[in-house]
C-alpha cells in the first residue's frame, strides 16, 4: 500500500517592502512587518490594548523593534497575531529597510539580550516600595506643616512645594499619550508631546524654516522664547491637563480611573478644607497644580525640545530615539527631582525598564553609541533647562528670517516698472 502524501498547507503569500509601505495611511489598509512576517492591522488596530495610535504609526514599516521594546510577554503577544498574520517578506527582500542602519540595529538587539540576562527588566519590589514609603511621608510632612506651624504664607508655600512632589495621574490616560511619543518621539503630527506645533510655538530647525516658507503665523515667534514663560510651565497643567484628563477618562469609559481620581480630590478635600477653609483649600490647590506644571514642562521637555525635530523619516529604532533625545548628569538629586527621567535616553530605549536599571545600561549605551559614530549627549541640570530656552529662540528666528525673505521675494516680484520706461533709459527731464 503507497503511503500517504501528507497535505500541505496553503503556500505563503510573499510581499516586498514597497508593497508593505503603500498599506499606511489612514484611508487605506495598513500593514506591518515583525520579523518578517507581514500582518494587516487595519481592524486590529481599534482593539489594540495600547490604542490605535501608537500601532499605526508603524503601518507601512518594520515594527519589529518596537513591538520587542513594548511588550514584555512577547510569547502571549505572538498567540493573537496569529490572526493577523497575511504572509512574509520575499526571500530576496532584505531583513531592514534602506533606511534604516543594518549594523546598528544587529548590535542593538545583542545589547537587548545581554540586558535580558543581566536581569535588568527585572523589577526590584523594594526599591519601588521604599518610593512609595517616600511619597506617603512627603504627603503626611504636607499635612504636618500646616497643622504645626500655621496656615500663615511660608508654611503654605512648603505644604505646596511637598504636595507637588507626590502628585500623579491615570495610567491610562498617561500610556495613551505616552507610548506614543516612545514609538515616534519629535516626529511631528506622530509625538503628541511637540503637538503645540505650530499653533503656539515653532518647534525644530526643519519644522520652523518650513513654517515660515509657508508664510504661517499662529504666533509672533520670534519672540516665542519669553511667551514661554507664560504660557508655557505655569499654565500647562492648571488650565489644559487638570481637565483633559476627566475629559478623556469619561470618553473612554475608563471608571476605574475615574473612581481613583474622585477618590484622591474628596481625600484632599476633607484633609485640607478643616486646615484652610474653602477659599484657602482652593488657593492650595491651585498653588500645588502651579507648581507640578512647572516642574512637569522643565523636566520632561529639556530632553526633547533642543533636539532633532522633524516628520517621520523611518530611520532605526536607536537613531529614532538617540536623535530626539538626551541626559541630564547624574546625581543623587538629578535622579530624585526628575524622577530617573535625566537618564532619557535608557528610557527611550528600553521603555519597560524599570528606572533603578537605567545607570547600570548607561555605560553599555554610551559603548554603542561611540562605535557607531552616534552623539550621546548628557549636560547639567541647569544647563538643559537653558537649553529649552536657546533652542526657542533659534527655532524662532529660523521662522521669522524664512518669513521675511519669501515675504521680500513675493513683494519684490509683485513691484513692476511704470509703464513708457525701458531698463536703461535715460529721460530728458523736459
Amino acid at each position: 500500500m503507497a503511503p500517504e502524501t501528507p497535505a500541505q498547507g496553503p503556500t505563503p503569500r510573499y510581499f516586498t517592502w514597497d508593497e508593505v509601505a503603500q498599506r499606511s495611511g489612514r484611508d487605506k489598509e495598513r500593514w506591518l512587518v515583525i520579523d518578517r512576517k507581514v500582518y494587516n492591522i487595519s481592524e486590529f488596530s481599534r482593539q489594540h490594548p495600547g490604542g490605535s495610535r501608537v500601532i499605526s504609526h508603524y503601518a507601512g514599516q518594520d515594527a519589529t523593534d518596537p513591538f520587542v521594546a513594548f511588550h514584555i510577554n512577547k510569547g502571549l503577544v505572538r498567540k493573537y497575531m496569529n490572526s493577523l498574520l497575511i504572509g512574509e517578506l520575499s526571500p530576496e527582500q532584505p531583513s531592514f529597510e534602506p533606511t534604516k542602519n543594518k549594523e546598528l540595529t544587529e548590535e542593538f538587539r545583542e545589547l537587548q539580550a545581554t540586558v535580558e540576562r543581566m536581569g535588568l527588566m527585572k523589577a526590584n519590589p523594594v526599591f519601588f516600595l521604599l518610593h512609595l514609603l517616600h511619597i506617603l511621608l512627603l504627603d503626611a510632612a504636607a499635612w504636618l506643616t500646616l497643622w504645626l506651624c500655621g496656615t500663615s504664607f511660608l508654611p503654605l508655600l512648603l505644604c505646596a512645594v511637598l504636595l507637588s512632589t507626590v502628585q500623579g495621574a491615570p495610567a491610562s490616560w498617561w500610556n495613551h499619550l505616552h507610548f506614543q511619543h516612545h514609538a515616534k518621539p519629535n516626529c511631528f503630527r506622530k509625538d503628541p508631546d511637540i503637538n503645540m506645533h505650530p499653533f503656539f510655538f515653532a518647534l525644530g530647525k526643519i519644522l520652523s524654516v518650513e513654517l515660515g516658507k509657508q508664510k504661517k503665523k499662529y504666533m509672533p515667534y520670534n519672540h516665542q522664547h519669553r511667551y514661554f514663560f507664560l504660557i508655557g510651565p505655569p499654565a500647562l497643567l492648571p488650565l489644559y491637563f487638570q481637565w483633559y484628563i476627566f475629559y478623556f477618562v469619561i470618553q473612554r469609559k475608563k471608571w476605574v480611573d475615574l473612581a481613583w481620581m474622585i477618590s484622591f480630590y474628596v481625600r484632599i478635600f476633607l484633609t485640607y478644607v478643616p486646615l484652610l477653609g474653602l477659599k484657602g483649600f482652593l488657593g492650595l490647590f491651585f498653588m500645588v497644580r502651579f507648581l507640578e506644571s512647572n516642574w512637569f514642562v522643565w523636566v520632561t521637555q529639556m530632553n526633547h525640545i533642543p533636539m532633532h525635530i522633524d516628520y517621520d523619516r523611518n530611520v532605526d529604532w536607536v537613531s529614532t530615539q538617540l536623535q530626539a533625545t538626551c541626559n541630564v548628569h547624574k546625581s543623587a538629586f538629578n535622579d530624585w527631582f526628575s524622577g530617573h527621567l535625566n537618564f532619557q535616553i535608557e528610557h527611550h530605549l528600553f521603555p519597560t525598564m524599570p528606572r533603578h536599571s537605567y545607570h547600570r545600561v548607561a555605560p553599555l549605551v554610551q559603548s554603542l553609541c561611540a562605535k557607531h559614530g552616534i552623539e550621546y549627549q548628557s549636560k547639567p541640570l541647569f544647563s538643559a533647562f537653558a537649553d529649552i530656552v536657546h533652542s526657542l529662540r533659534e527655532s524662532g528666528q529660523l521662522w521669522l528670517d524664512a518669513y521675511l525673505h519669501q515675504h521680500r521675494s513675493k513683494t519684490q516680484r509683485g513691484v513692476r516698472k511704470p509703464p513708457g520706461r525701458r531698463s536703461g533709459a535715460v529721460g530728458t527731464g523736459m
